[in-house]
């Protein structure tokens, strides 16, 4: 795969120890000078390819592919170059089409004929995957991902439909995992929860998906940690940075150590913030940290037991205490589970 493209469409392969072939390029060179490369200047003035270095003029009646007026800045309009809108790679064809204008000056005329010529134009294919492209931007927009995500999202989707490889899926949990897969290859994951809320498709049809997906592309995408999760949730749970660097602190030990094993990461972060929350006295309730994080009280204060036993190895208060805002830490503040 391109290192550039997340998801490129499948080329042919190249046989290696290929028999050597000739180089068939065209170029032009003066041949008078034969210099290599060649300095050739294009005179649209007068229509001619002059040689940069001895003058010699090498074609004639060449065709100007510059805008046919001048246009400035301040000046109201479009530009009247007729060179047309830039391709867009995520729909099929030239893309070569005549538009009509929507400005006549009011009277709401041209404004028709641009929606009736569009619907007599457009094919069915490229309407379906506009619309798609329109849902995914929208759901992306919604929950706050970037463009980089949106575009990784709908590369995905065509690739998805060009190759066919879920046949029989609907179009809304095909968009579902590719939300939840772009995500997780731009490592800035969402959990299936989240992605269920957003797109109304069931967890285990976007799970399904998803595992299909990862299976034909054959893809690396990045395993959902709790230290990805503990930046958002302490975000939405408006707590301050140090709380948040050492409920990282705590993750990262608690996985040394093995004391949540077998716990999802989601489960994981909200227990470690609701332990740093009463440790650095800003605490939040379990229904809070249950709220932003998506999972019940019971399995946070399940996670969070284990935690409390073994805080004395987790936890080291003497080099927290030689930090800014951290002075005076006791475990006296946390609850008992």
């Amino acid at each position: 795969m391109s290192p550039h493209i997340p998801f490129p469409l499948r080329e042919a392969k190249v046989e290696e120890n290929q028999p050597f072939q000739p180089n068939l390029n065209v170029a032009l060179t003066c041949p008078d000078c034969r210099i290599h490369p060649p300095h050739i200047v294009e005179e649209f003035a007068s229509g001619d390819l002059v040689c940069g270095d001895c003058g010699l003029v090498l074609g004639d009646r060449i065709i100007d592919t510059r805008s046919e007026w001048r246009t400035f800045a301040n000046d109201e309009g479009d530009d009247p170059s007729r060179v047309g809108a830039a391709s867009n790679p995520l729909l099929d064809g030239d893309q070569l089409d005549t538009i009509i204008s929507r400005k006549d000056g009011g009277s709401g005329i041209a404004k028709d004929l641009n929606k009736v010529h569009g619907k007599a134009t457009a094919q069915k294919g490229e309407r379906n995957l506009v619309q798609a492209y329109k849902e995914i931007s929208a759901m992306c927009d919604s929950i706050s991902l970037s463009k980089l995500v949106s575009d990784t999202a709908k590369q995905l989707y065509k690739r998805v439909e060009d190759e066919k490889l879920l046949r029989g899926k609907s179009s809304d949990a095909i968009i579902a995992a590719c939300i939840c897969i772009a995500c997780r290859q731009e490592r800035v994951a969402r959990t299936f929860r989240e992605i269920c809320a957003l797109t109304r498709v069931p967890k285990k049809e976007i799970g399904r998906c998803c595992n299909a997906l990862k299976a034909k592309l054959q893809t690396s995408t990045s395993v959902m940690n709790s230290e990805d999760l503990m930046s958002r949730f302490c975000s939405n749970l408006q707590l301050p940075n140090y709380i948040q660097k050492s409920g990282v602190d705590l993750v990262r030990r608690a996985k040394e150590l093995g004391t949540l094993a077998g716990k999802s990461p989601i489960s994981v972060a909200a227990a470690c913030i609701y332990l740093v929350s009463y440790l650095f006295k800003h605490p939040k309730t379990t229904k809070e940290i249950a709220n932003v994080a998506g999972v019940s009280e019971a399995t946070i204060k399940a996670a969070y037991k284990s935690l409390f036993f073994e805080r004395e190895n987790l936890i080291d208060l003497q080099s927290l205490r030689d930090k800014p805002n951290c002075e005076n830490l006791t475990f006296d503040e946390l609850v008992l589970p």
